[in-house]
């Protein structure tokens, strides 16, 4: 378990600060440790992932909240262009195609988004 990542029932946003479709990225720290997740939002369902590619090991976006394609229906890694789908994390395409993002659970509480208990 990582030290960073945060506890149950911790919030992370109102669920209006994500667009849809749109995602935004988390970065929490405890000591030298850290925890980088995202949540993507496409057709009304909200999705976590850790923010790490299967196949190299990089957070997905190399700018602030850009983890999907410009037409906002798939999930992209920066590193080497995988493309992922946004309710599972599954791999569609690149070097890592049929593996799959590592689940971060989140859920929708009212207005907010907050991890899972």
């Amino acid at each position: 378990m990582n030290a960073a990542q945060p506890a149950p029932d911790t919030r992370l946003c109102a669920l209006a600060d994500i667009a849809d479709p749109g995602a935004k990225g988390f970065f929490f720290r405890a000591g030298d440790q850290i925890f980088l997740g995202f949540v993507v939002r496409r057709d009304g369902v909200v999705a976590g992932f850790i923010d790490r590619c299967p196949h190299t090991g990089t957070p997905l976006a190399a700018l602030p909240d850009r983890y999907l394609t410009r037409e906002g229906d798939l999930i992209v890694c920066s590193t080497h262009g995988a493309m992922f789908r946004p309710h599972d994390g599954l791999c569609l395409a690149g070097p890592c195609e049929g593996r799959s993002l590592w689940p971060w659970p989140v859920i929708v509480t009212g207005a907010e988004i907050r991890t899972a208990p």
